[in-house]
């Protein structure tokens, strides 16, 4: 059931992976959970239109906000670009934009590097940037690299110091700028992918394009049947729904349902599933949080990569304390609700916030706080506590985790603080001074995270596996921050006494049992399959994916009834989730190491053959179907593919010492 994979290697894939004994009964107890059957009906989607009229001030709000204008239709009203004959040269090549018939067109290099014409099929966003989305064939949008600036009225390349050029990974045409896997399902309400792994064919579609008032509130048939009618409005005869038709899981005042709607497009995430999940549907069951990888975070937390806020806010105080996204943004604009210091101020003033009984009240827009002349841009309390970072050239994306500045951490570690991101002709010692003379009893100096983070990832040596390892059982920390020292250990996983980890298997953070059941799958334990075998039944999805891969390979016939039944479900909702992404790369080389495990090996070929032809630069990917290509005497073949790599990778050490050795 693999479609990215050849009809032959489905089928010995499915056999030697899914057909397991007692999957007659298994099915049996499947359908027995599915045979009750109810006369509720599931409410459809209505689209934003059918709200106006009686929200006309929530409708007004949101019809000119972001949320809107994440993807709209190529109408003269909505495109922001030049298209009067304006041309953009990148890397050598010249871009047109044109209009014709008050139709858009642009004139841009396709995947073999030739100018090709391309109608404008949809546009995205308003500000800081607009992007362009073209169809390249067989239902695929792509996004192009060549944006519109909408502050300075330009042409420009989002990536410019990237190699972007057709034949690379990364060029727009390819999977990684794909707008139906990548993008869309956060730029659309009710997005379902649809695409055939054997035929690599998008039938994408959604109830709307842009982030309609359903993409929050849910669909809305059943509130405008209570709407029209409610005298006779019956909750009996609509599923899922509370007594005015509505779906969306948000409990007034509870910040963690608001967060948890809000989280799933405004994180940086690995999806679990091809489609919008419904809205309020349980954050870690759709998806994999990006944790604070190097590369994506500074070692302290900071953001480095685009991450999209969550990952932050989880590392704050106001997190902690219940602080929920609506508090500082208006729920439809999504704009500030206060300008200037006056948004934080709601909060941190003499008087306090009754909301937030923890906070110290004392007044911080005072030059007695932020020591800078008031009206300054020093005086501002996003300045300090808020970062920003551009991305995409000109996105600017400030940090979310309200941190105080650590200049000190600068000193020892080398990522940025706020005071000298403001102060470039200071150093980092000056800082520190600044700040040691106004907050003598400050944070400076004091033990951070950071110092861990930093020393194990140059060197995961027994001091800095000890130190991780008391971060993750930390439950002092924020969840992210333990689950991120506990995905640090991987490498060192067959090394662990994985006792050590047995509280954190039942941890109430999905993330925290999902870092210890990574670490006992990839442990050598012989008992780790018998510990496993509860989270198979864990509550949150992302666990039981976690759970399931020590299974992969395993021998069922010790198993019970329920255990074998267990296995046999999880591996199901595993299956699903590889054919659900089956158009990444980096699925294509999990499902090239799953079928080196359980052995299929025609199987584990086609799809590192697969991931390659998708993304050119996966050298791992190169080197696996290389090294099969050897095991199975294929000189011949060792050959080709090496040379292909090598051409694609002119500059990889690797496939070059490997290509002396094979």
């Amino acid at each position: 059931m693999l479609q990215s994979l050849s009809p032959d290697c489905i089928i010995n894939f499915a056999v030697r992976f899914f057909h397991m004994k007692r999957f007659s009964s298994f099915i049996f107890l499947v359908f027995l959970s599915g045979a009750a059957f109810s006369a509720e009906k599931a409410p459809k989607y209505s689209g934003s239109l059918s709200c106006e009229s009686c929200h006309q001030t929530e409708f007004a709000a949101w019809s000119d906000s972001h949320h809107s204008w994440a993807w709209r239709k190529p109408e003269p009203t909505n495109v922001l670009g030049d298209f009067n004959n304006a041309e953009f040269q990148h890397a050598g090549f010249t871009y047109s934009f044109i209009t014709e018939n008050n139709e858009f067109y642009i004139i841009a290099d396709n995947e073999e590097g030739d100018a090709e014409k391309y109608s404008v099929a949809s546009v995205a966003g308003i500000a800081p940037l607009q992007q362009y989305l073209v169809e390249t064939g067989n239902g695929h949008l792509q996004a192009l690299d060549v944006a519109w600036d909408t502050e300075s009225k330009r042409w420009y390349h989002l990536y410019p110091e990237e190699d972007t050029t057709a034949g690379n990974g990364m060029h727009w045409t390819g999977a990684y700028k794909n707008w139906n896997s990548r993008c869309a399902e956060c730029h659309a309400t009710d997005y379902r992918k649809n695409y055939d792994p054997l035929k690599k064919i998008y039938n994408s579609k959604q109830a709307e394009i842009g982030v309609g008032c359903e993409a929050c509130h849910g669909p809305g048939e059943a509130h405008l049947s209570w709407a029209n009618s409610p005298e006779v409005f019956s909750i009996g005869s609509w599923m899922g729904t509370d007594t005015k038709g509505l779906t969306a899981a948000y409990l007034k005042n509870n910040a963690a349902s608001e967060i948890n709607l809000c989280a799933g497009c405004h994180s940086r995430r690995e999806p679990i599933g091809a489609n919008s999940p419904a809205p309020g549907s349980l954050y870690d069951d759709h998806y994999r949080l990006a944790l604070l990888r190097d590369g994506l975070y500074f070692s302290d937390g900071q953001i480095h990569d685009e991450v999209y806020v969550y990952g932050s806010f989880l590392q704050s105080k106001m997190h902690e304390k219940g602080v929920k996204c609506s508090n500082c943004h208006d729920t439809h604009s999504y704009r500030l609700k206060a300008e200037g210091n006056a948004l934080c101020t709601q909060c941190h003033n003499p008087t306090g916030n009754t909301l937030f009984p923890s906070l110290k009240n004392k007044d911080y827009d005072s030059p007695a706080h932020h020591f800078h002349k008031i009206g300054s841009e020093g005086a501002e309390c996003k300045q300090c506590h808020m970062p920003e970072r551009y991305f995409m050239i000109v996105d600017g994306r400030r940090d979310h985790s309200f941190r105080i500045p650590r200049p000190d951490l600068t000193e020892k570690l080398g990522m940025p603080n706020a005071c000298n991101s403001c102060h470039k002709d200071k150093s980092p010692p000056w800082a520190i001074s600044e700040i040691t003379k106004r907050y003598p009893e400050g944070e400076l100096n004091t033990r951070h995270f950071a110092e861990i983070f930093s020393a194990a990832d140059m060197k995961l040596d027994k001091q800095a596996v000890n130190q991780l390892i008391k971060l993750g059982k930390n439950d002092l920390l924020p969840a992210i921050v333990r689950a991120s020292a506990l995905e640090r250990l991987l490498p060192v996983a067959h090394q662990l006494n994985l006792i050590t980890f047995d509280s954190l298997l039942f941890d109430e953070s999905a993330w925290i049992r999902v870092g210890a059941v990574n670490l006992l799958v990839m442990s050598s334990a012989e008992n780790k399959n018998k510990k496993l075998l509860p989270l198979l039944i864990d509550t949150v999805k992302s666990v039981r994916l976690a759970a399931v891969k020590a299974f992969l390979n395993s021998n069922q016939e010790s198993m019970s009834f329920s255990d074998d039944v267990a296995v046999k479900m999880a591996l199901k909702e595993y299956q699903q989730s590889l054919y659900d992404k089956a158009d990444f790369p980096e699925t294509q080389m999990v499902i090239g190491g799953v079928a080196l495990t359980t052995k299929n090996i025609s199987a584990a070929i086609s799809a590192f053959k697969q991931a390659v032809r998708m993304d050119p630069q996966l050298i791992q990917a190169w080197i696996m179907l290389a090294r099969i290509q050897a095991a199975l005497g294929n000189t011949a073949e060792v050959k080709h593919t090496l040379n292909k790599a090598i051409s694609a990778n002119p500059n990889s050490d690797l496939l070059r010492e490997l290509n002396k050795h094979l």
